[in-house]
């Protein structure tokens, strides 16, 4: 403990005490506000971007893929990112225990809010209700057409890109399709900002897993939560720019602890 803040680092056992510090605090919290972000994925075959087998790390072409002003100027960009798309592992990728605790958190009334960073559904595959969660990135499991706003499953896209179109149109108007997420360079939608920013100073208990917290404006969350007196418990496998402000900071996989803390 540092400065009265609970550290856990990864080891064979989590301190018993410490975790029953956590559960407590848990058990006593009303409005918990969870933080999700490509951690809590990575346990479903889903890597993260900046890790060591993230996928910049290993391909640093990948990253120009998701910048907006190449997908939207080279044709050739969207054709690999389509490409991409067939092969991307979160079509055959399912909740893991992170995700199942974190659901069964919500059915037993404590969960205020969920705000992802992620991309993939798996929270609403584990059965946490859509209206409970905040997408701040988006979603790729849908498409929009970047010039008259209409949606499609991505699955109906992909479908013709099997078929054989490498850079397939919309079919309103003829305009250029994307996933339905926030590219590098794609403004954020204000709207979910400022939805995710209030639930924030509305938790008892701010829960950021799987997250670096190093991408803004979204990482002010904690700031925010804790500003407004709620208890924030720290779960990632590596250090992040809030570990000092934290009540408790655990290093241990996700997938394993979690259930553990949640007392499942």
């Amino acid at each position: 403990m540092t400065d009265g803040r609970l550290e856990m680092p990864e080891s064979p056992s989590a301190s018993e005490a410490g975790l029953d510090r956590v559960r407590g605090w848990i058990e006593a919290a009303q409005r918990i506000v969870e933080l999700t972000g490509a951690g809590i994925s990575t346990e479903s075959g889903i890597p993260d971007f900046r890790g060591p087998q993230g996928v910049w790390t290993k391909n640093p072409m990948a990253e120009k893929l998701s910048n907006i002003r190449h997908y939207m100027s080279d044709p050739e960009v969207r054709k690999a990112s389509w490409k991409a798309r067939l092969d991307h592992p979160a079509w055959m990728a399912r909740p893991n225990a992170g995700h199942l605790a974190l659901a069964a958190l919500e059915k037993r009334g404590k969960l205020h809010v969920l705000i992802t960073q992620n991309i993939d559904e798996l929270h609403q595959v584990a059965g946490n209700s859509p209206e409970k969660i905040i997408e701040v990135h988006g979603t790729a499991r849908k498409v929009v057409c970047m010039a008259c706003s209409s949606t499609a499953p991505m699955q109906q896209a992909l479908d013709r890109v099997r078929a054989g179109e490498d850079d397939p149109p919309c079919r309103d108007c003829g305009g250029i399709l994307k996933s339905a997420t926030i590219s590098f360079g794609q403004p954020l939608v204000p709207e979910v900002i400022d939805r995710a920013l209030r639930s924030a100073a509305e938790a008892d208990m701010f829960l950021a897993i799987g997250t670096s917290l190093q991408v803004y404006p979204i990482a002010s969350a904690v700031q925010i939560a804790g500003a407004a007196g709620a208890r924030i418990v720290i779960l990632n496998a590596e250090e992040t720019p809030f570990d000092a402000m934290a009540d408790a900071v655990i290093r241990h996989p996700i997938g394993a602890m979690l259930p553990q803390l949640l007392g499942l």
